[in-house]
């Protein structure tokens, strides 16, 4: 009898993120050696940005299907990141979803950005999934009904965002599997495992590339903390590894009727650990390194590497402060040594 026309409107969230950013290296002066520079992936303009800012309208549709759409906005533009439905019903612990979501290989790249530990994404996303693999397409997960948690589950995309670019395969260019699996070891510890791969196929691809692309990923948390509650203080460790064969060609968009073989591989990974003094402070420092290919477009023998640390506060569960400090051997000559706010 008191039910009315608000008992379905949606949840708000809204995130405000601004920045400042110093780097001694000129931004306009930065690549990786190996690696083409993607889009949204370098350093951004000296000084301050508003950086990205989102707001999420999410809600329960009916007692079968839950919904969600993400909006961000950048100086740059104002796009749909993410938007899909979800089943919640399905019988066998079974969910599928469909629409514009990021996929849910690997740890960080179903995670959005403002929820990272640092400011910015480790240079093996940044390189390999042009910062997160999203795209339109459909997934299907179950979570098994076992005290050990396991999560498995399978993608098809549209392949239209790196590495899958171009629609190909008749707008079927990319397909995953995952696999995680996480536990508990006593009261004050935690870990959570996983497998990933991406086969996507891509035309013209950002960095000149048209063919197939195999990524592996292999991931892997642990978490300490007093009780399991990292809230109130505690450490974690975590890292990736991600592997990218590809086969294809390479074709010049500055030169007419160019092209060579692309074979070849790259790889990337990151490791990092945070200590959470109490729910206010955490401090932590992060290694990450790409290996470049020896042949190929980008060839290059110098594996780019970078050191970063940072310090947070968190006045409360909705507003952190983060400073970090790197320096980055982007390539054999240039050093960058950057701090963000």
């Amino acid at each position: 009898a008191l039910s009315s026309a608000n008992a379905f409107n949606p949840a708000i969230s809204i995130i405000l993120n601004g920045s400042y950013q110093y780097h001694s290296l000129n931004p306009e002066d930065y690549y990786r050696a190996g690696f083409a520079n993607l889009e949204g992936t370098g350093p951004e303009t000296q000084g301050f940005s508003l950086g990205e800012s989102e707001i999420t309208l999410s809600s329960n549709i009916d007692d079968k299907f839950y919904g969600q759409i993400t909006v961000a906005f950048s100086d740059e533009e104002v796009g749909i990141e993410e938007a899909y439905i979800e089943t919640t019903s399905l019988p066998n612990s079974v969910t599928l979803r469909t629409g514009r979501f990021f996929s849910n290989i690997g740890y960080l790249n179903s995670r959005h950005a403002h929820t990272d530990y640092f400011f910015d994404r480790p240079n093996v996303y940044q390189s390999l999934l042009a910062n997160q693999y999203g795209d339109d397409g459909i997934q299907i997960k179950w979570v098994a009904p076992t005290d050990l948690y396991i999560e498995l589950g399978a993608e098809l995309f549209a392949g239209s965002n790196f590495p899958a670019q171009g629609r190909a395969q008749n707008g079927f260019g990319a397909q995953t599997l995952f696999a995680h699996f996480g536990g508990d070891v006593g009261s004050n510890n935690s870990w959570l495992a996983g497998l990933s791969f991406l086969n996507a196929d891509s035309i013209d691809a950002e960095d000149g590339f048209t063919g197939n692309s195999k990524l592996y990923i292999a991931d892997a948390t642990w978490k300490w903390a007093p009780q399991g509650n990292f809230k109130d203080g505690g450490f974690l460790l975590q890292t990736e590894y991600i592997f990218n064969d590809r086969n294809g060609e390479y074709a010049d968009a500055n030169i007419p009727d160019f092209s060579e073989p692309w074979n070849g591989n790259t790889s990337g990974a990151y490791i990092q650990g945070v200590y959470r003094f109490n729910k206010q402070w955490e401090a932590g420092y992060r290694f990450d390194q790409l290996w470049a290919d020896e042949n190929g477009p980008y060839a290059s023998d110098y594996n780019p590497y970078r050191n970063s640390v940072m310090f947070a506060c968190h006045n409360s569960e909705f507003s952190v402060f983060i400073l970090k400090y790197s320096l980055f051997q982007p390539n054999q000559t240039d050093t960058d040594n950057a701090i963000y706010l």
